[in-house]
């Protein structure tokens, strides 16, 4: 029994393409969600691939971690317009990098280029007060909610409540 290897791809090769295809199906879905990164390389091509980020809020505050490993903090802008915080910046090539270039490579699947990333906020947040720190290729933003956005503890009065008097028994 023998096969035509020829035409045959490395199992490496079939994995990638499932990915891709995966890749593909998913961003399909979900084609023009504000959680979808805008990636474009240096060669000028755009692509869709998510950041990774985990979003959660406290009674206080609302806080993003982007996982960005190489990140260029001198590229790196993170504003907050009409409820929608915007993460964008740099992330260099490695396949650029000196000790890279006379290599041989058999993987190359880092993010690179910039990108861009919008994640509209569930409440109004105070951006003046917003704190953004960058450590071991996480960044991690919090932002304070607004001062209307807090929840409040509302008093409850008493309707009627005279002094009711019991007959005696």
């Amino acid at each position: 029994m023998s096969q035509n290897t020829s035409s045959r791809r490395p199992v490496a090769g079939e994995f990638v393409s499932l990915r891709d295809a995966m890749d593909r199906l998913l961003s399909e879905g979900v084609t023009g969600s504000p959680f979808r990164t805008l990636w474009t390389s240096a060669n000028g091509q755009t692509s869709q691939r998510p950041l990774p980020l985990d979003v959660y809020a406290t009674t206080d505050e609302v806080v993003i971690v982007a996982a960005a490993p190489g990140l260029n903090l001198e590229n790196l802008a993170i504003t907050v317009d009409q409820g929608v915080v915007t993460i964008g910046g740099e992330i260099p090539n490695a396949a650029t990098a000196t000790e890279a270039k006379q290599a041989t490579w058999y993987l190359h699947e880092l993010p690179s280029g910039t990108f861009r990333r919008s994640v509209p906020l569930p409440f109004e947040v105070d951006a003046a007060r917003a704190d953004a720190a960058f450590e071991h290729g996480i960044l991690r933003l919090r932002l304070p909610k607004a001062e209307q956005a807090r929840p409040k503890q509302i008093a409850v009065r008493v309707v009627g409540a005279e002094t009711a008097v019991l007959p005696e028994s």
